[in-house]
């Protein structure tokens, strides 16, 4: 007579998947847009290849020029599609005020979090952070000179102070923005590994499980022909606005 094992026995009320492949199945739905996660992830890089440039590029610079510019171009496509964008891409979809962010801090630290499709609201406001102080870094990057051999695009027309102080914000503002990264980072795999959504594979793959969120049960995605008219518009204020201010657009 063979004995069952207790252990092996699911408990009363909970219901068991036929096979392994039932959890793969479990329903999802969209988070974020293509648009969305490809101008994140090419930020993400661009950030790190702008690290690499300067220590390790060339003896001009003319890589980490480059480099910043097209983290102007991103950033201002992303300016854009949050304004245009898919419904979780658009600053009025995530930016929420003081009170719901402590709410949903409060509501963390019981072990009771709200669930958002989109950005949560301390997380859109950490997106925020990050493109302000990646945006200051860029654009003191175009006033920035060693006094030496290397100009950033508008030393040339800029004032002497303001080049100066540019100079200094750009060196020292790399500082604080590591230090935002690395929160950034720390946050997101903790509450992957730790909470109910992984954010990692989400930002990947565009979409979380289905189930009930306190924003919006599904996100509706942007033009594809749109993002495509806000990356031109970006390019073209960029190295447009360089070159009508009397810089050098091209490094």
């Amino acid at each position: 007579m063979s004995v069952r094992d207790p252990a092996a026995s699911p408990a009363p009320g909970i219901a068991v998947p036929r096979d392994a492949g039932a959890a793969a199945a479990r329903p999802t739905t969209l988070a974020w847009d293509l648009p969305t996660r490809l101008s994140k992830w090419t930020l993400a890089v661009l950030v790190g290849l702008a690290f690499a440039s300067r220590y390790y590029g060339d003896a001009n610079l003319v890589w980490h020029m480059w480099n910043g510019l097209a983290i102007l171009v991103v950033l201002v496509f992303r300016l854009l599609w949050g304004v245009v964008g898919g419904s979780t891409a658009r600053f009025a979809g995530f930016v929420a005020g003081p009170r719901a962010v402590v709410g949903y801090v409060a509501g963390l630290l019981k072990g009771r979090p709200r669930h958002y499709l989109g950005h949560n609201p301390a997380g859109g406001w950490m997106v925020v952070a990050l493109l302000v102080l990646v945006g200051a870094q860029a654009v003191t990057g175009l006033f920035t000179t060693d006094d030496i051999m290397i100009d950033g695009p508008m030393v040339r027309v800029a004032a002497g102070w303001v080049v100066e102080r540019a100079s200094v914000l750009h060196q020292d503002l790399f500082q604080y923005l590591l230090v935002l990264l690395g929160l950034h980072v720390a946050a997101n795999l903790a509450y992957s590994l730790l909470g109910r959504d992984n954010l990692v594979l989400a930002m990947l793959s565009g979409r979380k499980p289905a189930g009930h969120y306190v924003d919006v049960a599904s996100a509706t995605p942007g033009s594809i022909a749109r993002a495509i008219a806000c990356l031109a518009m970006a390019v073209a204020l960029v190295f447009g606005g360089i070159a009508l201010a009397g810089g050098k657009p091209f490094p």
